[in-house]
């Protein structure tokens, strides 16, 4: 369902979203507009060069600010019903140098944010963008020791082409499965320590002011407005890059890194469901379009149409993780969350 499509809601909120001129708030902001409700944006809109997006509606409140002050979020937050935490620095980054980057945009960012939700008062419904990052590597199981976590990936096993993670107790080939959201937390890269502590903190500020607080781990997000030409983007992002460019993607292993690819306007009806259900549903709840799909497949969806290939280049990123899919069935139970969105890659992804 798009934007021009959501019905209008018969009990308009007032609803903050931060980072609303970015990649998947400015699609909430869209459809939270498209069903009646009054919404304020905070951004920097540094990412934007500082102007106001061409995407983002006029009838948007926009309160230019940077999250890690709390008094920008004053500003924005009073008298609001809902509260969707979008920004955040995102992606695997470059090495470990970009630490401080993601702690203090994401940890300290956040930290701001419930300090001011704190000193006004605010009582109203948090859902904050998480990730599947949290999980580390997916479910895996090995036919003699059942469900099992595999050990973090060496440099020496990408450079060597041991692509796949072995049983940790036997050594043998180990099968994947769709993980769901109460399998162990095992963040794996430093943005992905920063999502777990999101959620925590989040859930910290839930329990002592009694506002019901959802955590949507999204997968891999793509679609229209994503960011470009950074490093701190998605594979989708990345790729979608370089064939603008006129260049083959490069894909790091064999490609048969497997994920759930999910459309940025699935991802934005799951954020008004948990903004507007008549019940909040707490907790953590994975976004995700429950069908697999390699990184190869994702390359080469991106490719069609064009005279360009994927080149496989082997090796890979530490922090990186070979096989993590998701089951959506909570989601769909507790918030009838299903995704909708085509396939389609290769839609116009800047606009």
């Amino acid at each position: 369902m798009t934007a021009a499509t959501h019905p209008p809601s018969p009990d308009p909120r007032r609803i903050l979203v931060t980072g609303g001129a970015g990649f998947v708030g400015s699609h909430v902001v869209d459809l939270l507009l498209a069903a009646g409700h009054e919404v304020v944006v905070l951004d920097s809109l540094v990412a934007h060069g500082e102007a106001r997006p061409p995407w983002l509606p006029a009838d948007a409140a926009v309160v230019v600010g940077d999250v890690r002050d709390p008094d920008a979020w004053r500003r924005a937050a009073r008298g609001v019903d809902a509260v969707c935490h979008q920004a955040a620095r995102v992606g695997l980054g470059l090495d470990f140098g970009d630490v401080r980057r993601y702690v203090d945009d994401n940890d300290t960012g956040t930290a701001a944010g419930l300090w001011a939700l704190h000193e006004i008062g605010f009582r109203g419904r948090l859902v904050l963008a998480s990730s599947m990052v949290v999980y580390g590597e997916g479910l895996y199981a090995c036919g003699e020791h059942g469900d099992v976590r595999p050990a973090p990936r060496t440099g020496a096993d990408l450079d060597a082409g041991r692509f796949d993670p072995p049983c940790p107790h036997c050594g043998r080939p180990l099968g994947w499965a769709a993980i769901d959201e109460g399998a162990v937390l095992d963040p794996r890269n430093v943005y992905a320590a920063t999502k777990l502590h999101q959620e925590h903190l989040c859930s910290v500020f839930g329990r002592e002011h009694g506002v019901p607080v959802t955590a949507l781990r999204y997968h891999n997000v793509y679609g229209p407005r994503m960011p470009r030409d950074t490093p701190y983007a998605g594979v989708a992002s990345i790729f979608t890059s370089a064939v603008e460019r006129g260049e083959a993607p490069r894909v790091y292993e064999d490609g048969g890194q497997t994920r759930d690819f999910v459309h940025v306007v699935d991802v934005a009806r799951a954020n008004v469901a948990a903004l507007t259900a008549d019940e909040p549903v707490t907790g953590p709840l994975n976004v995700a379009s429950g069908t697999p799909r390699t990184v190869l497949d994702m390359a080469r969806s991106i490719c069609a149409g064009t005279d360009l290939e994927p080149v496989v280049v082997g090796g890979g990123r530490l922090g990186d993780v070979r096989h993590v899919v998701a089951s959506a069935a909570r989601a769909e139970r507790l918030l009838g969350f299903r995704a909708a969105e085509p396939f389609t890659p290769r839609t116009p992804a800047w606009t």
